[in-house]
């Protein structure tokens, strides 16, 4: 049985006591404090709308080591066409993410409710947004949780070609400059695999999520 969060305190259960799948809890509330608790337990939110809130953090686990990053000679060409940001539309960029996935008819967990939530975060100085632009419009971008050592990926828009891919060398490019570890991206996905992301197990990722916090403390 997934047992359901008590609403007054931020405690999770182990993550490592959890299915393959990764379903961790559920319940409990979107409080900026709680949302920091999870990601600093390797658990994050993601749910549909109308559902409750789950929590999750699944095995395998897809992470992206930055000086691994792949950038093909045809992205290098791209990429000389952007203009890179960061922190300068923390918002705006949720909101595109949210916006391409709807007009693809794909799912969204990125409600209105995660969106007020993760920009508190974003203005107490725990979450950035990469983002890219051509001829001054936002055409691409990613954000997350910055934990210090680990930057945890949640989502990636682009209404450009290769303006992602851009976002996500950049972001990388960042890590690798200013000392950070890894980059959290949660579930498999081909995509961020052909960049240069792999999986590792559930513990692994784990381990190393709690050698980089207590390193960064």
């Amino acid at each position: 049985m997934i047992p359901e969060l008590s609403s007054f305190n931020y405690i999770f259960p182990d993550p490592a006591k959890s299915s393959s799948e990764g379903l961790v809890a559920w319940g409990g509330d979107l409080n900026p404090d709680r949302i920091l608790s999870a990601y600093i337990q390797g658990i994050f939110p993601w749910y549909n709308e109308n559902d409750p809130i789950l929590w999750w953090s699944p095995d395998p686990r897809l992470v992206l080591y930055p000086k691994d990053i792949k950038i093909s000679k045809s992205l290098a060409r791209s990429m000389k066409k952007f203009e890179i940001k960061i922190d300068t539309n923390f918002e705006k960029v949720m909101k595109k993410c949210r916006e391409v996935r709807v007009q693809k008819n794909e799912g969204t967990w990125i409600l209105e409710e995660i969106i007020e939530a993760y920009t508190v975060i974003f203005e107490r100085g725990l979450a950035k947004s990469f983002e890219v632009y051509f001829k001054d419009e936002l055409v691409g971008g990613l954000y997350g949780i910055d934990l210090g050592k680990i930057f945890c990926g949640e989502s990636m828009f682009a209404t450009k070609s290769d303006a992602s891919k851009t976002a996500l060398v950049y972001l990388a490019r960042y890590c690798l400059e200013n000392g950070y570890e890894m980059i959290d991206c949660q579930v498999p996905s081909d995509h961020l695999k052909r960049m240069g992301a792999v999986e590792i197990p559930r513990s692994e990722f784990l381990k190393s999520l709690n050698k980089y916090l207590n390193y960064s403390s």
